[in-house]
């Protein structure tokens, strides 16, 4: 797997996220600008946490004219692996490649905690490392993480089942506890807890893991950026 995390100004997870895939779960990663226009290299390109262009306006709402955002939407349309993590999943709903949106936390606080998981969707390029129903403890760190769909959209997102992640004890009012995402097409992932801040048990448990695993697994021993 060639993975890519692209860094904006005011990033600050992405070499997080790059460690995590790279030095933790074995996969080529390597670190891209937000002026990138072609990612056609890659099999997988994720969108790290932190704060880009210091959330000013929104979060995520400067980031998503970056130039490798047009780059990232042909990606996705051309079938190619997304994650974005916290501010990265805001980018994604952002540009519309996710529904939905993030809005301030309910209780109008910033909350860093570990939080209990559980997944929804074990047969995802993002799960199929976990069992339906497992239970992961992966830490959060946000403002605005209070996932909202309106009441169509939220159908629509249950009856194709691309809920993959659900808050057990919801800490930030998000609608049907939902914590992971994915579009339609289910190859690209938003997420609010990070998973490259769980890979090692020094750091206090690997329950991320699975995320990488599962997208190293899902792209072995197929060309992908052949197919495309």
């Amino acid at each position: 797997m060639k993975a890519a995390v692209i860094s904006f100004p005011g990033s600050n997870c992405d070499l997080d996220l790059q460690w995590a895939v790279q030095q933790i779960a074995g996969a080529d990663c390597e670190l891209i600008k937000q002026d990138q226009t072609d990612l056609s290299s890659y099999d997988v390109v994720m969108v790290p946490g932190g704060f880009s262009y210091g959330d000013y306006l929104r979060s995520g709402a400067i980031a998503r004219f970056s130039p490798v955002m047009t780059a990232l939407k042909d990606f996705a349309d051309a079938g190619g692996y997304v994650l974005g993590i916290c501010n990265g999943f805001q980018i994604l709903t952002e540009a519309g490649l996710l529904p939905g949106a993030l809005q301030w936390n309910r209780d109008l606080n910033f909350i860093c905690e570990p939080v209990a998981l559980t997944v929804d969707r074990a047969d995802t390029a993002f799960s199929n490392q976990y069992q339906v129903g497992e239970q992961l403890t992966l830490p959060i760190a946000h403002g605005e993480g209070n996932y909202y769909a309106d009441p169509e959209t939220l159908a629509k997102l249950e009856a194709n089942g691309q809920v993959v992640f659900r808050y057990v004890d919801n800490p930030n009012g998000s609608v049907h506890d939902i914590a992971g995402v994915t579009n339609a097409a289910g190859n690209v992932l938003g997420m609010m807890p990070h998973p490259e801040r769980a890979v090692e048990a020094l750091l206090g448990g690997t329950d991320g893991l699975g995320v990488f695993h599962s997208l190293i697994q899902q792209t072995k021993g197929a060309d992908i950026r052949g197919a495309r």
